[in-house]
């Protein structure tokens, strides 16, 4: 049983209920399962208990005799490791011994070392002094030189320093007895130059980079030092980059060579500097003056002249990483040296394109509409103001009003075209002139805009809109086409404000230019609207006095005082002319808008109420006449609601209660003159009405106005 304990006791984690419970189930399976035995339980617990307290014994035991084993072992150990410490350090000591002898020993080689250098230093620069006057023997030696040295390719790095070396001794030589000696020289210094400059174009041909930097080295020791870096800018920029597009490879290729300019010479900076200045003044010079050589079309001109300043200009701003220091601004001094002959006189050719863009514009446009543009008379409206004067005396028709078909000889289509052309030039001149002159420039080109568009298209087309508005009081019904023109006018004028907001105000909004533009675009744009509210008001006149002489030759006294009972319905002079106004009414809310458009209809329903106004006061009004008159104000009231204007709506509704004192019974008319509607009217207007009805000397007589000569306004 013991060792089963153990083997119980041992499982690791050890669990004491279970432990337990299979010394609970050992029992009562040995007794049977459905029976239970408290004593025999009790039994095997103590007898267990027992059973552990034998083998916590033996374990003690165990314990023990391995404690005192460890001990030993301990003892054992510690001895040994004080062995070993007393042997380190007397390792210790040797090695601090040794150490001091080796740093003695390595003093004297030192010292040994510099003697040695000392005597042979001497002894290498005669060696090396003997073997360049040897070879300066052969050059003092008439004739050709015949040393294989400067011959043989595999030594041409130690030809390149005897022939270096003595070209700076034959510096110092003097110049009569050593003449020919010092021609032989220099013309081997320059054979031997160039076969490296050779060697150097080879390697850089077959891409070998350790030796061009082997080359490279060598030839800074030689004057033509310059020739390599030329070499080799030349061989890098021989083969063609960005097809026909020359910008297009030149990044790339900086990049590309600045790694192995990096390599292969000292100075860097210095030789991707030069690199670059040659892309500059040959490549990209070349490319541009041969594009720019060709100023037959001057709008492709501009066009090819911007787009190669704004490439070039993109182009300095990528190449810039490649400039420190003093060199920051020679890429926009090199940019300006290959454009400073066109930008000089940019402005000039802008401005003269510009103005025979917006020419060709106008004149096509009036081509197509089968249009010769006429010279405006000065005294074209006082003329035709005195024809209509005459003709209206004179009961002829003499003015010559030509409408031209309702065409108002404006187009929106124009205007963008022009306002097109115009900002393409402001942003060409934004990005070619100078920061000072720019302000000018834009003015210069703003003022050609103004002039074309507003001067010689809106303003031409207004005159022509002036002179086609019909006389007033004409008989025939007037055609009416000034409220387009005003319409396409406003809307030109808007498509202009955005592109002067847009284009022009920010360029030069700070400077004395500023108030020169504002007050020119106010200048013309005063003129347009001047010559609007002139239109505006001609075509009003034209309207309504039209309506004025309609109503004066159309409507019969026996409309308001007919002999016998008729229909109260509107007469068909109202009628007439209610038709003719309302189409007019939808025309103006279509054509203006904004204020103006408020303005407009205010204004145009005042004459509307003064028209008629002035109409009814022509006649005398029975009772069945009053109907029918108030069946025309009716009408003339719905028509002129539309207007939706508060102080017209107020004088129809005015006149419709005066219209009412023509058909009131007498004994309430001062009731009626006292109400709301009619209290704050002039007594005079209230008893000009009033006189109006047939019965009115019968009401005088009658006393039944007593009281309503005392009425005043409140």
């Amino acid at each position: 049983m013991l060792s089963q304990y153990v083997e119980e006791l041992e499982q690791d984690p050890f669990e004491v209920e279970e432990f337990i419970e299979r010394l609970c189930w050992r029992t009562n399976n040995e007794i049977g399962s459905d029976q239970f035995d408290p004593d025999l339980l009790y039994e095997t617990f103590v007898e267990t208990i027992k059973d552990m307290k034998i083998l916590q014994e033996r374990q003690q035991r165990k314990c023990d005799k391995l404690e005192e084993a460890l001990k030993e072992e301990q003892a054992i150990f510690v001895k040994a490791i004080d062995k070993f410490v007393s042997k380190h350090q007397v390792s210790v000591d040797y090695f601090h011994q040794l150490d001091e002898k080796i740093n003695s020993v390595a003093g004297k080689v030192i010292h040994l070392g510099e003697q040695l250098q000392n005597v042979n230093m001497p002894r290498s620069r005669a060696v090396e002094a003997q073997l360049l006057l040897n070879h300066m023997t052969e050059f003092l030696t008439p004739g050709p030189i015949v040393n294989d040295i400067y011959s043989d390719k595999n030594k041409l790095y130690e030809a390149a320093d005897i022939i270096q070396k003595l070209f700076q001794i034959s510096q110092d030589l003097p110049a009569q007895r050593f003449a020919n000696a010092k021609k032989k020289i220099e013309s081997k210094y320059d054979d031997v130059e160039m076969q490296l400059i050779e060697e150097f174009a080879t390697a850089q041909k077959m891409e070998n980079i350790e030796r061009m930097k082997e080359l490279s080295d060598i030839l800074s020791q030689f004057k033509g030092y310059t020739q390599v870096i030329d070499v080799y800018i030349e061989q890098s920029q021989a083969t063609t980059y960005g097809g026909r597009d020359v910008f297009e490879g030149i990044v790339p290729l900086c990049h590309k060579h600045y790694k192995i300019i990096q390599q292969v010479f000292n100075a860097p900076d210095k030789v991707i500097s030069k690199f670059i200045l040659n892309i500059y003044q040959l490549k990209i010079n070349q490319f541009v003056q041969t594009k720019l050589d060709d100023r037959k079309d001057e709008s492709k001109y501009l066009k090819n002249l911007s787009e190669l300043y704004s490439r070039t200009m993109k182009l300095s701003a990528e190449l810039q990483e490649f400039f420190k220091g003093s060199e920051d601004d020679l890429l926009q001094k090199l940019t300006a040296n290959i454009f400073d002959r066109h930008l000089a006189t940019y402005i000039e050719v802008e401005s003269r394109t510009l103005d025979g863009k917006c020419q060709v514009e106008l004149k096509k446009f009036y081509e197509n509409k089968n249009h010769q543009k006429k010279q405006i008379e000065r005294f074209q409206e006082l003329r035709r103001d005195m024809q209509a004067l005459i003709g209206s005396r004179a009961n002829i028709n003499i003015a010559q009003i030509e409408d031209y078909g309702g065409e108002t000889f404006l187009s929106e289509e124009l205007a963008i075209n022009l306002l097109q052309q115009s900002s393409h030039a402001f942003e060409r001149c934004c990005l070619l002139s100078k920061e000072t002159d720019l302000p000018r420039n834009i003015l210069k080109l703003t003022d050609t805009l103004l002039r074309y568009l507003l001067h010689e298209h809106c303003d031409y087309a207004l005159d022509l809109g002036l002179q086609a508005i019909p006389i007033a009081e004409c008989k025939s019904v007037p055609q009416i086409y000034f409220f387009d023109v005003a319409q396409k006018c406003n809307a030109i004028v808007h498509l202009l404000e955005k592109t002067y907001n847009a284009s022009v105000i920010p360029n030069v909004i700070g400077t004395p230019q500023y108030t020169d533009c504002i007050q020119k675009k106010r200048s013309y744009l005063e003129t347009v609207e001047n010559k609007i509210e002139t239109g505006l008001e001609r075509t009003l006149n034209a309207i309504f006095g039209w309506v004025k002489t309609y109503l004066a030759s159309e409507q019969k006294k026996a409309d308001f005082k007919p002999d016998t009972d008729v229909d109260t319905v509107a007469s068909n002079a109202c009628l007439a002319v209610v038709q003719y106004l309302n189409p007019l009414i939808g025309l103006i809310q279509k054509t203006i808008d904004g204020e103006n458009l408020a303005a407009v209809l205010t204004e145009f329903g005042i004459r509307y109420h003064r028209v008629i106004f002035e109409h009814l006061q022509q006649f005398q009004y029975n009772t069945a006449g009053a109907m029918c008159a108030i069946c025309d104000v009716n009408e003339y009231r719905k028509s002129a609601r539309v207007l939706q204007s508060p102080l017209v709506t107020q004088l129809f509704d005015v006149l419709h209660a005066l219209c009412n004192l023509l058909l009131v019974k007498h004994e309430n008319l001062q009731e009626v003159c006292g109400g709301e509607t009619l209290n704050y009217l002039d007594k005079s207007v209230v008893m000009n009405f009033i006189q109006l009805r047939s019965d009115y000397k019968t009401i005088k007589i009658s006393n039944s106005l007593k009281g309503i000569s005392d009425q005043r306004m409140v």
